[in-house]
């Protein structure tokens, strides 16, 4: 048993290194050179995405897609109260109002009922978050999207590779955005990808993460007429992420099996896990539990800790954070998931003595 075992570490091997040291050795180590275009095709290719860009991390992925939308001050964005910050900071960056909708107590995920009762005429996208791995119902959400005429960003940052019926999670969205931090089943160490069928979205998105070039203009060196971002990834991220790509099916098939481990050694009445419906095929980003309080979570945790074994909570529902305080009675769902919930070491490479060693320890606390 080695002296840590972490919640998550990227597995890198020598593809990556070969990969960094190609572009080190032709000094193309900014955003022009040859692995940018390699990752966006494989990319487009593995997921069949129409278009595909790079740019520089998850939540600049998210600002550039609800930018590309026109989503401007005082527009609303449909949102869960239950995520990680990023998609709801997004949303403020372009001046609209994140509408906090809770989850579901099983799957985690917004109810379509609930998103229903929150569509009035200010709203103009509902920004789904596929939660750890797991994703919603996108026909429900196709049919929201024509009955409303509104738009739909899918955030798939813990869902890359993740399936809905036969087709990959990001094909309903107009917009769909990806996240490659450390932690995430496809790194770069910070990056992220939005993918879209529509070509107009797709050259919006590429000239503002450009500075807003025009690239039409036949003289385009610094001929910029909008106000743009510098959201480009590097060829050396890029270069890691080419390589990464190729064994995400074995990544993803390693961290089912871990789940399905977690579940098999923790099997309880006194632990329940995220229900993962019978339409996704999850790629199991993170296993996440739920213990019957919060004071047992919470002796778990700090065993946890002392066994040099790394948990996360689950996501602080937005409304309990200072920006985004509500008093609103209706997100008991969200508020309860995070009381009792926490996260475990879930990455590609964790062996099978070290899940045994995680469970046992968990079991010690609540005497199972």
């Amino acid at each position: 048993m080695k002296s840590r075992i972490p919640l998550y570490e990227p597995s890198l091997s020598n593809d990556e290194k070969r990969n960094v040291l190609k572009c080190l050795n032709k000094n193309w180590i900014s955003s022009k050179g040859e692995f940018i275009k390699k990752f966006e095709d494989s990319f487009k290719k593995k997921f069949n995405y129409k278009f595909a860009t790079v740019t520089t991390n998850g939540t600049t992925a998210l600002h550039l897609a609800l930018m590309s939308l026109n989503i401007k001050k005082d527009d609303e964005v449909i949102v869960p109260n239950l995520t990680y910050i990023a998609p709801v900071n997004a949303i403020n960056y372009v001046g609209a109002k994140p509408i906090l909708v809770d989850v579901n107590k099983e799957n985690w995920l917004m109810e379509i009922d609930k998103i229903k009762e929150k569509i009035n005429k200010k709203t103009k996208a509902i920004l789904l978050v596929h939660l750890y791995g797991t994703c919603y119902d996108l026909d429900q959400i196709s049919a929201l999207k024509k009955r409303y005429k509104i738009k739909i960003i899918e955030d798939c940052a813990e869902a890359v590779g993740t399936k809905y019926k036969k087709k990959f999670v990001g094909s309903v969205g107009d917009i769909s955005t990806f996240s490659f931090y450390g932690n995430k089943t496809v790194t770069t160490g910070e990056g992220g990808m939005l993918v879209t069928k529509i070509k107009s979205y797709f050259d919006k998105i590429v000239k503002l993460k450009s500075q807003g070039l025009n690239i039409h203009k036949k003289d385009n060196f610094y001929n910029h007429d909008i106000v743009g971002y510098n959201y480009r990834m590097t060829n050396i991220c890029a270069a890691i992420g080419f390589a990464q790509l190729k064994k995400i099916n074995s990544f993803i098939y390693k961290k089912k099996k871990i789940d399905l481990l977690y579940r098999k050694f923790l099997k309880s009445n006194e632990i329940n896990f995220q229900k993962i419906d019978k339409f996704c095929n999850s790629s199991y980003w993170l296993t996440t539990i739920l213990f019957k309080n919060s004071n047992i979570k919470n002796k778990v945790v700090k065993y946890l800790k002392k066994k040099n074994i790394e948990t996360r909570p689950i996501f602080k529902p937005m409304n309990q954070l200072k920006m985004y305080k509500s008093s609103n009675k209706n997100f008991k769902n969200s508020i309860n998931l995070y009381s009792r919930g926490i996260s475990l070491p879930s990455y590609p490479n964790l062996r099978l003595n070290e899940i045994k060693y995680v469970s046992n320890s968990i079991k010690k606390i609540i005497k199972l």
